[in-house]
């Protein structure tokens, strides 16, 4: 009775879903109307007007497919919303066209070569949209036969039945087999649903429940989602479009386990005729009208630490037919070009500067930056008083506005500890003095500096005003 009671409770275990707050989870686009005008705060993006217009524009010319293998900088200062930007543009286009987000260090921890990496980064936001047609069955379900084999038979004998569909101009009976009576309950399929079945793999798919049957208040939810009663033949010819990475493609054909290769994540270095082939293949579905390129967007976060042999690769790589739009992001001002001596405006190349259109950003206001704060608040499900939003963004102006989103959550947690409901004034002034910022930080090195290892320092190298 115990063992039965333990079963029970582990049946009825809520399964709670995990939700992961990032960085940048509140993003819900770039936050622009129909001309491309930005509002003022809109989809989680707040301030940057003229650069989030000018990503809109760049968005607008991807989606219009009149823009691949160009190329665009975001720079601007720490804590200016670039990557913001990026986040927003890759929300606004969708799932179907490819994003790929890398940073530029992993380049150098991977275990293959640097333009073995960059072509694979490339290649991944590269879509291909295959069409192909299927035969599929589609019909409201109007009645379910299921005949159970009687109790002398023999235990192979399987179940059989049958099912009756119907469109606005026919009906029809089909036998079931023991397959598809499986797949039929495993969708909970039932009288009054509208359902499509795949005459190739024998899937059934549940599209709704048939607006006949809004009335039949038992068999509806909350989530019922009504349909019309399909028209025409009940067999028809149905297009379906597959949009896969040309990246996905070449694993597949380079490996001997084939697609799997995809979920173990050794994909490896994949040999240059290999994807000359593919490159040829989907060349010729092009021209059969099989397939059409789905150019994507490949975005590298802290570009400048990239070196002059990938900045070489990029510029040739964005002269190919097959090329994503390049969209790369620094924080640096003129600093030395990585692998050389030379310096350069955001440690990138001349030749390759002049290939990107720049957008920049500039620092974000009190008004943006509260703004920017009481929606971290929501987005973290804190509560915060006026005051205490008041002084959180006097902190963010003074010191910076990632350390004054960093206190959010640190406040709330002090707020708990002595059992409010809203985190005040206080608890923001304990947080910030448990945690110190950047500034406060290098103040303390300067101060203390003779007492830590290695501290041979230079005048130079405690001018820290620009922290």
């Amino acid at each position: 009775m115990a063992a039965a009671s333990g079963v029970k409770v582990q049946d009825v275990k809520d399964i709670t879903r995990i939700e992961r707050i990032g960085a940048h989870s509140h993003i819900r686009g770039l936050g622009l109307d129909d001309a491309l005008e930005a509002r003022l705060v809109s989809q989680g993006m707040v301030g940057q007007a003229n650069a989030r217009k000018a990503a809109g524009v760049i968005l607008q010319m991807i989606r219009d497919g009149k823009i691949a293998g160009r190329a665009v900088l975001i720079a601007g200062q720490p804590g200016t919303g670039k990557t913001a930007i990026a986040m927003g543009m890759a929300q606004a286009l969708g799932s179907d066209t490819p994003f790929t987000t890398i940073a530029a260090s992993e380049i150098f921890s991977l275990e293959m070569n640097k333009t073995e990496a960059l072509t694979q980064a490339f290649r991944r936001s590269i879509g291909v949209r295959i069409k192909e047609e299927t035969e599929i069955i589609e019909g409201e379900v109007v009645e379910i036969e299921i005949d159970r084999p009687a109790a002398g038979a023999a235990a192979t004998a399987g179940k059989t039945g049958k099912l009756t569909l119907k469109t606005t101009e026919m009906e029809t009976v089909y036998d079931l087999g023991q397959k598809m009576i499986d797949s039929l309950t495993k969708e909970k399929v039932q009288s009054g649903d509208v359902i499509t079945i795949d005459k190739a793999t024998g899937r059934i798919s549940v599209l709704g429940r048939s607006f006949a049957r809004s009335r039949d208040y038992d068999a509806m939810g909350a989530s019922t989602k009504f349909v019309q009663c399909p028209e025409g033949e009940l067999q028809k010819r149905k297009e379906v479009v597959h949009v896969v990475s040309l990246h996905e493609v070449d694993v597949i054909n380079s490996r001997t386990q084939g697609f799997l290769a995809l979920f173990s994540g050794d994909t490896g270095e994949i040999k240059a005729e290999v994807r000359e082939q593919i490159d040829q293949k989907v060349a010729e579905w092009r021209e059969e009208g099989k397939a059409e390129i789905v150019p994507g967007v490949l975005f590298i976060d802290e570009v400048h630490m990239l070196d002059i042999e990938c900045f070489s690769f990029l510029n040739r790589a964005l002269e190919s037919d097959l090329a994503p739009v390049l969209v790369v992001a620094t924080n640096r001002g003129i600093t030395r070009i990585r692998g050389t001596n030379y310096k350069s405006p955001h440690g990138i190349p001349i030749d390759l500067l002049d290939r990107l259109l720049i957008i920049s950003t500039a620092p974000y206001n009190d008004k943006e930056v509260k703004q920017i704060l009481r929606i971290r608040c929501e987005e973290e499900d804190v509560e915060m008083t006026e005051d205490a939003l008041a002084l959180l963004t006097k902190v963010g102006m003074e010191t910076s506005l990632r350390y004054a989103i960093h206190m959010i959550i640190a406040s709330a947690l002090v707020c708990a500890k002595r059992k409010g409901t809203q985190v005040d004034v206080e608890d923001i002034k304990r947080v910030y003095t448990l945690f110190v910022d950047v500034k406060r930080s290098a103040q303390f090195l300067q101060e203390y500096q003779s007492e830590f290892m290695f501290n041979e320092i230079t005048p130079s190298d405690v001018d820290m005003t620009d922290a």
